[in-house]
Parts: C-alpha cells; structure tokens; sequence
C-alpha cells in the first residue's frame, strides 16, 4: 500500500494502512510483527514501551547511585587486565566529582588499544556496586575528542515489547515512521472522544497522549510513567477500558434482542418446596431469588451470575430458579465442570425436587450405553424435567423439547463455546434460554464490572448461621509429626479430616499416584484410623462409595486430590490438611478449605509447605491465614496474580489489555461506565470504531 500523501485529497486512516506500507517491511518481518498483535500502522502507535532509559543528560558521578541507568562522561585514568573467574577488561574513568570502574569480560586487543589512558569516553549503563568501587559491566560507550561536545537525546528513550528476530532498534524505527504519519496527517488517528466529555473527565487529545508515551521529554517524571500514572497512560487506559466495556454492553444488547418464554414469577409448588427444607432461607438468599424471578417473567432471556462465598448456599437459589421454569411447564439443565460436583448436585437436587414429583436425570460421558440411551429418550421426550450432568449435556445427541432454563456452575472452568452450545440447544421458536451463572469464586467488584458487563451480578452476602470462621495455620513440612498428631486426635473426638494431596505437574495420573502412595503412608502412620482414597482416575461408582462412606463418618480420614475443591459438604469434617500448599492460588485454597467449617463446630485448617517460599507464596499463604472472607480474598488474589489468573485461562480476550491494568486503573471504571453509556446513546458510531481500535482480532471471545 503507498504511503499516504498531503496532495491525495483523501487520508487513508492509520488503521488501514499495512505495515508493509513502512520503509523496511517486507512480507517476512510483518509475519513477525503480526505474532505480537500488529497488523496495522495504528497498531505500532499503541505498542507502547515497556519501560524508558534516561538518555537526556549526563550525571557527575559523585551523585551516582546502585540501580540507577544513567549516561556518564569521563576520561579513563588506567586500563588493566583483571583476572578473577575469567579474564577481564578494566578501566578506572574519573569525571573531577567521582570516579567509576566500567568491566569488559568480552574484548578485543583492538579495544583494549582504543581505551588508552586519557581518552574521554561518553558511557551509558546501569550503576552496580562493586568490592572497591561503583561499576558498570559492559556499558554502552563511545570515544569522545580531547575538545568534543556530544549532543545528548532530547527525549527518554523508550525500550518495547518485541519478539524473536524483531531488534529493539528496528523497533524503534518503524514506530517513528508511524509517529511521522500521524504528524503529517492527524485525521488519519480518530478522535472518538467527543469534546465535551474529554473536557469533562480531563483526558487529553488521543494523538498527543500517543506522541507523548513514545517520545516523552526530559522534564516528564520517569517514576510516574514506570508506574503508569502519567496523564497520557491514564488518557489511553480509560479508552482501551471503555472499549471493552463498550464490547461486552454491545454482547448484551444483541442478547436482548433474541426472546425467551415468560416463566412463573411464583412457582405453585413453592410453599411445599421450602416445608420440605431443614433449614430457613437467609435474607441475602431470598433477595437473589426474588432477582432471578423478576427477570425469568421477563420475555428477553435473563443473563445472570450469582456470586457467593464458600457455603453461601447459592444451590438452594438454583433449586428455586429451576422449579419455577418447571412449573411453568418447561425443562431445566444443570451443567458442572466435574463429576465430582455434578453428583453433589444430582443428590441434593434429587432430595428437595423428587418429593414435589419432579423427574431429576442424570447425563454423564461415563453412563452406560444402556442408561444413556434412557435418558436421552427421557430428555427428548419431555419426560426428565431437570437434567444434571458434566460437558455431556452438549453433546450433538442430546436433543431437548422444551427447554427453558440453563444453569451452569464454576462458570469459569467452561470455555465460550461449550456454553453457546447449550444455550443454542433451548431454542424453542426461535426463543433462547434464560442462563442462570454461578461461581463460589467471588470475583472482585472491579473486575466483575469490567468482565461480565454483559451480564446481571447478585452476590449472595451473608452466609447461613451457624458457620463458624475457620482457624487457619501455615506450618514448614519438617513438622509433619505435629500434624499427624493433630488428626489422631480430631479423629478420636469424632471428628473427620481431609489430607489434600497437590503436585504441580498437571499430568492427573501422577497426581492420583502421589495421592495414593500418602494414603498408603497414612495409613501406617495412624493405624487405628480408617483411612479413604479419591482422585480423579476412581470410577464414579468407586468414588461415590467413598464419599458416602466418608459422608456416614466409616471413613475418619479422606485423602485425596483438588477433585473434592467444591461441592462437596461432609459437615462431620471439621480438620482439612492441605500438602505443598504454596503451589496453589488462592482461591483455589480457600475453595478447600470451605469443605470444613460446616457442621457448627469449631473447624482448622492447616497448609504445609515445603522448601523456602518465594515471596508471592508467602503473600498468598498470609493471606489465607489473614482472612475467612472470600471476597477480600480474591481482591488479594487480582493483586498478586492479575485478572487472567482470577478468572480462568479460558476467558480469553476479556483480560488481554495492552495498556489498562484492571487493578492499578479500577479508579476509571465508574467513570467508564458513565461514557459508555453516553456514547451508546448520543453517539453510536463511534462505538464499533473504538471496539475494533482496541480489541482487533479478539472480538470473536465474546460470543456467549
């Protein structure tokens, strides 16, 4: 594509133009380039450094200090040959207010001639302490003459994101063509901030925050850019967060615009579904039940996602959504990421519905071909009113007549697709199905705001009475004994215990051997315990005896896998051990250890670790000792690991920023939400603009 020019008439924009258009691009490089994310001019514009080096001025080395990267001017006073591991090059350079020590391990004899004693050098490099003196270990350096002035930059120099064959310096030259671009043609960037709102929130002109984060000057505060808190960052982080915002409201409106059927508002067997129960709903359990019924009465299709803590009781909210589908005539399907927590639900869904004359079916990829068969004639034919399962209810065979309501728990272990694919399977008339989303992950206010824009948020905020916060401890593997000690004696009370086996390789079958072989060990350890076994590679009829075993206490101790991480309720098991626990995020700990706690009585538990912890294990193991509160928890979480981590791999695109940062930035969202809106309403073309600006080859993520 030509370059384009003045006299044309017509500006090609910036995001139209190919990168083969640049000086030096051939079809190769843009392979490279293309591997990076950048595909266009634009894209370089929005490739911003990583980090900058302050090449502006030169600093009298008396004022040096370790760490910094600084430009010095010298002239060398003695130049020797040290021997230490290896033979080196050393050169001692003084300026009049301090001296420096630069150390060559690489060297020529040529180089050794041209750094005599008594040239002036012009070095730059980072300051390292050495034995006697500051050094620096292979600066960058150039000869200067006796009388020589050296011009120094005029601008911080910035250092990028690059990729393998693609050189910080080409780099550098293909973003200063695309900045010259800009320069001779601004229009060629969209402004797609209106005037009045960049006044409102302060944010400067798109191109001039672009231009200042490539070639800031020397007066701009460095520490405030490593930080991302100079005024342009923050100008071009509030877009990029309006983008996706903007891509997930334009998700839910194109939801909106399909139908789904009106459900009861107040399911007729509602009264002798709650007589049925042993406990009374809390306050915040019934106020996310009324949520859901107002929108299930609603003809355009409800998008919700219940939050709540470990043991909030969000089941008994699904329960309620389902029998008001169900009474309205319709079938219900339940999904679960495992068939550990799909069986917990089939067993207190079978306990509460069955007694109401509600036909509950279950659909596992493990059933036997007769038994699937039967089910899935009972599900095409109407007859199973609520069916239960794992990733097999999608499947192409699985063919609903009525379906109404899709419920699926652990949402963030289910990739996009898999969940388009059940929704797409309630299609009744061309009405889709209400989707009711559960996580006893607590997502962090900032990050579900950002996420899941396209959906309606509950939290379920109080849990029943009766739980009892429990104690957490952190103790090193060398005292194991202690521990042993500990579930003798829970045991002998009465009590139960979980031994939670982790090993950081991902293959399951090591994990299962692991998990195995410390039962074995266990069992020797404590001889008069009964000692279970369950991972993930027990049949489902061997691990659902084990569990009910261990549910009727003729198990004292359960070791097993992360497989028993949720939904399963002993409230006996009031002891959970948990092994190599600084190999585990934080919520998944603090999954585990909602397993006890659960029965009213006081309940413990302890993580082992082993070896020395690095410093983001001794944070996470902090805070698990620190707090019961599974949101302060995942707000810990956001900050040490970042949001790709909080909410799963597979929610790919949300996440990928390349300027915002969901934590450092959460102080924009409410603001974001305000423009977002606005732009929706006043100004609707420039919305698809900015979507495409930020989000390019990721908008396909949002197809749920």
């Amino acid at each position: 594509m030509p370059e384009p020019t003045p006299s044309s008439g017509h500006v090609t924009p910036l995001n139209e133009q190919a990168l083969t258009s640049l000086h030096g691009v051939g079809p190769a490089l843009e392979q490279k380039l293309n591997r990076i994310g950048l595909y266009s001019v634009q894209d370089l514009l929005f490739h911003l450094p990583l980090r900058y080096q302050d090449r502006t001025r030169v600093q009298p080395m008396g004022s040096l200090r370790v760490g910094e990267q600084v430009v010095v001017e010298g002239t060398i006073e003695l130049t020797e040959i040290g021997f230490g591991r290896r033979r080196m090059l050393l050169c001692h350079i003084s300026d009049g207010t301090g001296a420096l020590l630069l150390r060559f391990f690489h060297f020529s004899n040529a180089q050794k001639e041209a750094l005599a004693r008594g040239t002036r050098l012009r070095c730059f490099g980072e300051v390292r302490a050495g034995k006697k003196f500051l050094e620096m270990v292979h600066p960058e350096y150039k000869r200067l003459s006796a009388d020589e002035v050296a011009s120094v930059e005029e601008t911080l120099t910035p250092l990028y994101p690059t990729t393998e064959g693609v050189h910080q310096l080409k780099m550098r030259d293909l973003v200063q063509q695309a900045l010259q671009r800009l320069l001779q043609h601004p229009d060629a960037l969209s402004e797609c901030l209106p005037d009045e709102i960049r006044t409102q929130y302060r944010l400067s002109a798109l191109a001039d925050a672009v231009r200042v984060l490539h070639q800031p000057t020397a007066d701009i505060s460095l520490s405030a850019l490593q930080q991302g808190q100079h005024p342009a960052q923050q100008r071009l982080a509030f877009e990029e967060l309006l983008a996706h915002y903007l891509s997930l409201r334009q998700l839910r409106i194109r939801m909106q615009s399909h139908t789904a059927q009106a459900l009861h508002q107040q399911p007729p067997r509602w009264e002798a579904f709650q007589g049925n129960l042993a406990f009374t709903l809390t306050t915040a359990q019934q106020r996310v039940i009324d949520e859901i019924l107002r929108d299930i009465q609603q003809t355009v299709p409800m998008m919700r996602l219940v939050q709540g803590d470990v043991g909030s009781g969000k089941t008994i909210v699904a329960a309620a959504a389902a029998l008001a589908a169900i009474d309205s005539g319709f079938q219900v399907a339940l999904m679960a990421p495992t068939e550990i927590l799909a069986e917990q639900h089939l067993q207190n869904f079978r306990a509460w519905l069955e007694p109401l004359g509600i036909q509950v079916v279950w659909l596992s990829g493990k059933l036997k071909v007769q038994a699937r068969r039967q089910a899935l004639e009972q599900i095409a034919s109407g007859q199973a009113q609520l069916v239960i399962g794992t990733h097999a209810l999608f499947q192409d065979d699985v063919s609903f007549t009525r379906l109404a309501l899709v419920i699926i728990d652990e949402q963030h272990r289910f990739g996009v697709h898999q969940r388009l694919a059940l929704r797409e399977k309630g299609s009744i008339d061309g009405a889709v199905a209400h989707q009711l989303i559960m996580t006893a992950t607590p997502i962090p206010r900032t990050l579900a705001m950002t996420a899941y824009a396209d959906l309606d948020v509950s939290v379920i905020d109080e849990l029943p009475p009766g739980r009892i916060p429990v104690t957490t401890v952190v103790i090193p593997d060398n005292r194991r004994d202690e521990v042993l000690q500990r579930v003798m004696s829970a045991c002998r009370q009465g009590s139960q215990a979980y031994w939670v086996c982790t090993l950081i390789e991902e293959s399951e079958s090591l994990q299962c051997q692991a998990a195995s072989d410390t039962a074995e060990l266990l069992q020797q350890a404590l001889p008069d315990l009964h000692v279970g076994l369950v991972h993930g590679r027990l049949k489902s009829e061997q691990k659902e005896a084990v569990m009910s075993a261990f549910k009727g206490a003729e198990i004292d101790l359960l070791v097993a896998t992360t497989v028993i991480e949720v939904g399963v309720d002993v409230p006996n098991a009031n002891l959970m051990i948990i092994e190599n626990a600084e190999r585990l995020g934080l919520s998944q700990l603090h999954q585990l250890r909602g397993r006890v706690g659960r029965g009213g009585k006081e309940s413990s538990c302890v993580l082992i670790y082993q070896g020395k912890l690095s410093q983001m294990a001794r944070a996470r193991l902090a805070a698990m000792r620190d707090s019961n509160d599974g949101f302060v928890i995942a707000q810990r979480d956001l900050e040490l690991r970042g949001p790709g981590e909080v909410l799963g791999t597979r929610q790919t695109g949300v996440v990928q920023m390349r300027i915002a940062d969901i934590v450092r930035d959460q102080a924009l969202m409410p603001s974001v939400h305000i423009v977002a809106e606005k732009l929706l309403h006043t100004c609707p073309q420039v919305v698809p603009v900015l979507v495409q600006r930020w989000l390019g080859q990721n908008i396909h993520y949002g197809k749920v």
